[in-house]
């Protein structure tokens, strides 16, 4: 995956509470970075936290997931089995525009006076609220209101509440205005409520063919409007190349005076209501505006023009209180199996639940849908989705909801077709994800660091098992899972081979670490195959009538235990440290003394040439194996691999803190594991990377409860058995997590040097605690922590310590 940028911290603009962000003045320097945080979705729909009049903006944005265009790759030399076109996330038709001229002024918050200006993400109501208190140039006060949401419970639905009303303000001495007084007479309002496609947007592509086509991705095919007691307008719109197609619809409900004039029209590109009113002081206009979106690659024009306007009926039939109801609950049910507290650290606090919230967006109703690394955010990575989604963001929805992991599982199994059609390019069997993707092709053009990542399909296995272990789901193993892990098992005997030793290699791969590239026998990749043909063994072994009618005989499923069985794994044994592949710890190693601090990411200042031939670590990769395979490795093997790979790790990558978090956590490091637990926590609220305005980090916010669950919890699922080793750092007073597993949900508490286990539903489980098998059900049952002398603290590469936690909250 791409790189992100730096350690420097800013203020972030948004309070400290538990359950909100809140941002209580509008810095334009952070405008792009706050439409981030603030962004709504559902899945399907992803609306940027744009302000209500579309200006000022940093980049405006709405989203279908997986609605996309194509763009060239071009190269200085092809190559054969280069990808030709890659695919790019496209900005459609966007309904939040609410557009206000006071006395014919516009409301515009560059012009006038802001008293007051205020945002808050609430998650447990999950609605964005505005409140604007602004008078304009010519003296004439207004409070705005607005409240919108994306419908987790209605797949295809957004709505905006809108309110205006004119306020009088004391004159300076503290007298009340008149009504002589600009502020004191009614105010003629006029609310302009409209969807816009092809929007002028800010185009990062660097190739110029891939500009153009990115500017005005959509061509008009039809538009309608209707007055009436509800007035709404649809537009439907194709892409050029995609040839995907488009539909985006909105109705409205309107309060106000009696005496109000209202006019709907269309256009090719865009649909407008118009409201005027005369409004009293006090009195208020307030309008009710409801999105619907639909897309598809194979319905006509007029199914998609009905599926908006069904859309658009049920939310009206809904009403706006029927929809936050609706909303509320929903997250209610999440919140009860997916809660994260932490005690004493109300930061942490508040980022842990910023993450679950936007984790929870990402992929809610995605609905056989990939989850993108910014989920539906922000156009970064041009809206991709890659490894990181089932490694680091499909664990969490599997144990707090377990049906959107299910569901981007589902969609990979769509796109088996496209991955055996890729693995049987490369002269390979079975299937070949793509590295980087949106409809399932590959669209890397730099095959060192994308094609030959191959661990992406063991990732990808992985999840599978993970979520068969957390759900034991029937119907999915049967349909999805078994398919996924018979292909990709394919693909690893046909990639590997055995060699004169009888050990099994796998040669010429990428692992999770970027600064090494084409490599034989990476770790990380070695030991996820080992476990990927294993799985794939046991459970065809389990299914046998439906392992053979996808063609798997006694032989293959032998073959597969042969290569899990004999996998080689590169081992120092005069350092006594795991290798991160063949002959990498004799590599000379990176000059960190002698790096500038401003040199990071380092490639973005030294050639790759360089960076593949040192030892220096991107991000966590043998470190990602101990904590993914944690059954490969002895205490005393985990503890001196963190150690030699810490020194030479520099983070120049989002995914690394939590990962470090979570070894560090189980090999004694616990004020280290507090530390990169902020990283990973804060990367987006504090904008570490100077890279939020393109749009979240979803694996990096994923992160957080990572760290906290998998690190300070010590939670593993060992044998398709829950398993904690809890223990806490002193800056933390107390943890507490549930999670969902079998039909159950399990609460976990940590407090000093004990831990307290409960049933919050269903039938009593066994589990674990600190390799201590016991049994949990609805009464509470509080078992002592071994107490553990933490070992000597390692050394980090010079400049790259993570900023110490326990300090600042001390």
């Amino acid at each position: 995956m791409a790189t992100e940028v730096g350690f420097v911290i800013t203020n972030a603009p948004y309070g400290v509470e538990p359950w909100c962000l809140t941002e209580t003045s509008l810095d334009l320097n952070l405008i792009a970075q706050s439409e981030s945080v603030f962004a709504l979705s559902n899945g399907h729909i992803g609306l940027r936290g744009n302000l209500d009049e579309g200006e000022p903006h940093g980049l405006p944005g709405t989203y279908l997931n997986s609605l996309y265009e194509d763009r060239p790759l071009p190269y200085a030399e092809a190559g054969y089995g280069f990808p030709a076109t890659g695919q790019t996330v496209i900005n459609v038709t966007n309904g939040k525009i609410i557009r206000l001229l006071v006395n014919d002024e516009p409301f515009d918050i560059r012009y006038g006076t802001v008293r007051s200006h205020t945002r808050r993400l609430d998650m447990r109501a999950g609605t964005l609220t505005r409140e604007v208190v602004w008078t304009s140039p010519a003296g004439h006060t207004v409070k705005v209101t607005s409240v919108r949401l994306v419908s987790l419970t209605q797949r295809a639905v957004a709505a905006i509440s809108y309110s205006v009303i004119p306020v009088t303000l004391p004159e300076e001495g503290g007298a009340e205005e008149t009504a002589d007084s600009p502020g004191g007479i009614p105010l003629r309002l006029v609310v302009l409520s409209e969807i816009v496609a092809n929007e002028e947007v800010p185009v990062a592509a660097a190739d110029p063919r891939a500009a153009a086509v990115l500017a005005e991705p959509l061509v008009g095919e039809e538009h309608n409007a209707t007055d009436g007691r509800r007035p709404r307008a649809i537009l439907v719109h194709g892409t050029r190349s995609s040839k995907l197609r488009l539909a985006a619809g909105m109705a409205h409900e309107i309060k106000g005076p009696e005496r109000m004039a209202l006019s709907v029209e269309s256009f090719t590109d865009l649909g407008r209501l118009t409201v005027a009113a005369e409004v009293p002081q006090g009195d208020e206009l307030r309008i009710v505006k409801y999105l619907g979106y639909g897309w598809s690659s194979q319905r006509s024009r007029p199914a998609l023009v009905d599926q908006v306007a069904g859309a658009l009926a049920a939310a009206e039939l809904t009403t706006w209180d029927g929809l936050l109801a609706e909303q509320r609950a929903f997250l209610d049910a999440f919140w009860e199996g997916a809660d994260v507290e932490v005690e004493g650290d109300a930061e942490i606090q508040q980022a842990v639940r910023f993450g679950l919230f936007h984790i929870l967006q990402a992929g809610a109703r995605a609905e056989q849908r990939p989850v993108p690394a910014k989920g539906l955010t922000g156009t970064g990575y041009d809206g991709h989705t890659f490894w990181d989604t089932e490694t680091f963001v499909l664990p969490v929805l599997t144990y707090t909801h377990p049906s959107a992991a299910a569901d981007a599982l589902r969609w990979r199994h769509m796109t088996l077709d496209v991955a055996r059609s890729h693995a049987a390019e490369l002269g390979l069997a079975g299937a070949a994800f793509a590295w980087r993707t949106i409809h399932g092709e590959e669209c890397s053009g730099y095959w060192p660091a994308a094609t030959a990542a191959f661990h992406i399909n063991a990732d990808i296995a992985a999840a599978v098992v993970n979520y068969l272990d957390a759900t034991e789901d029937e119907e999915f193993t049967r349909e999805v899972g078994l398919p996924l892990l018979v292909e990709t098992a394919r693909l690893w005997r046909s990639l590997g081979q055995h060699d004169a030793q009888g050990k099994f290699r796998i040669e010429g791969v990428t692992g999770p670490d970027e600064y090494s590239a084409v490599k034989d026998n990476n770790l990380y990749t070695n030991l996820m195959a080992q476990h990927n043909l294993a799985a794939a063994a046991e459970l065809a072994a389990k299914r046998e009538g439906e392992a053979r009618d996808l063609g798997v005989t006694t032989d293959e499923m032998a073959s597969w235990r042969d290569a899990a069985e004999d996998m080689y794994l590169p081992y120092d044994e005069r350092l006594k440290v795991h290798q991160q592949h063949d002959g990498f710890t004799s590599y000379a190693r990176w000059d960190f003394k002698n790096t500038p601090e401003d040199h990071y990411p380092l490639l973005l200042h030294y050639p790759y040439f360089q960076l593949y031939r040192k030892q220096v670590v991107k991000q966590a990769d043998v470190v990602l194996a101990m904590q993914l395979r944690p059954d490969a490795f002895t205490p005393e093997q985990k503890r001196r691999n963190f150690d030699y790979y810490e020194a030479l790790t520099v983070r120049d990558s989002s995914l690394s803190p939590c990962t470090q978090a979570v070894m560090a956590a189980e090999v004694g490091h616990l004020d280290l594991a507090y530390d990169y637990l902020a990283e990973a926590a804060f990367m987006d609220l504090q904008d570490r990377e100077h890279n939020t305005k393109d749009g979240l980090h979803i694996a990096s916010l994923a992160g957080a409860w990572t760290a906290l669950v998998g690190g300070f919890g010590g939670m593993r699922v060992v044998d398709g058995g829950l398993c904690f080793a809890p223990k806490i750092p002193q800056g933390i007073v107390g943890l507490s997590f549930r999670m969902r597993f079998r039909g159950r949900v399990v609460r976990v508490s940590v407090r000093g040097q004990a831990a307290t286990y409960s049933l919050l539903a269903g039938d009593p489980l066994e589990i674990k605690h600190h390799g201590r098998p016991v049994t949990i059900s609805g009464e509470e049952l509080t078992l002592d922590i071994p107490a553990r002398v933490p070992p000597p603290p390692p050394g980090q590469p010079a400049g790259r310590a993570p900023q110490p936690r326990r300090a600042r909250v001390d």
